[in-house]
């Protein structure tokens, strides 16, 4: 794959419907930019820290689908690859399976990794999501606890344990 390479993809700040703020969250981990960045698309690591795994060919332009990792096959969430720099950046559109087609559904997420020596820092961003939606509510709750788990299992091998956070 190329080092860059853009795909135009309309998500919903592309419309002319109004967007929440974005959902922006950075993290620290003991891990390469390279670690990250297979953390957050390689399918088995994903499966371990997510309960889901992120499926695609990472060309921009290319769908992706975020698959539940208990064996039913179920998408949750999907969408298009917008960017891939890698180890350093990528953008992704994201919708739940019904809504996936629809522009003003769709919100996007911007994963920015610097190298900081042997340690990265990740900044996740999601933007162009609706406000007052249970996708905005949900990322919103949803994203600190996953970049937890990954920074978690990068540096340590394991995941969380799980048992005592809240259910959404």
């Amino acid at each position: 794959m190329p080092d860059s390479k853009i795909a135009s993809i309309e998500t919903r700040g592309s419309t002319a419907e109004q967007c929440a703020p974005d959902f922006i969250y950075t993290i620290y981990i003991k891990a390469t930019a390279e670690q990250v960045w297979n953390g957050l698309i390689e399918r088995e690591l994903t499966k371990a820290y997510w309960g889901h795994y992120n499926e695609s060919d990472w060309a921009p332009g290319s769908r992706w689908h975020h698959v539940r990792s208990d064996g039913s096959g179920k998408i949750d969430i999907r969408g298009r690859i917008i960017e891939m720099t890698p180890p350093h950046k990528m953008v992704w559109s994201w919708g739940s399976d019904e809504n996936a087609d629809e522009p003003e559904k769709l919100s996007r997420v911007t994963y920015e990794l610097t190298s900081l020596g042997p340690d990265t820092k990740l900044t996740v961003t999601h933007s162009d999501l609706e406000p007052e939606s249970a996708m905005n509510r949900g990322v919103r709750e949803g994203w600190p606890a996953v970049l937890s788990n990954l920074k978690s299992i990068l540096e340590t091998g394991t995941v969380l344990s799980e048992e005592m956070w809240p259910k959404s």
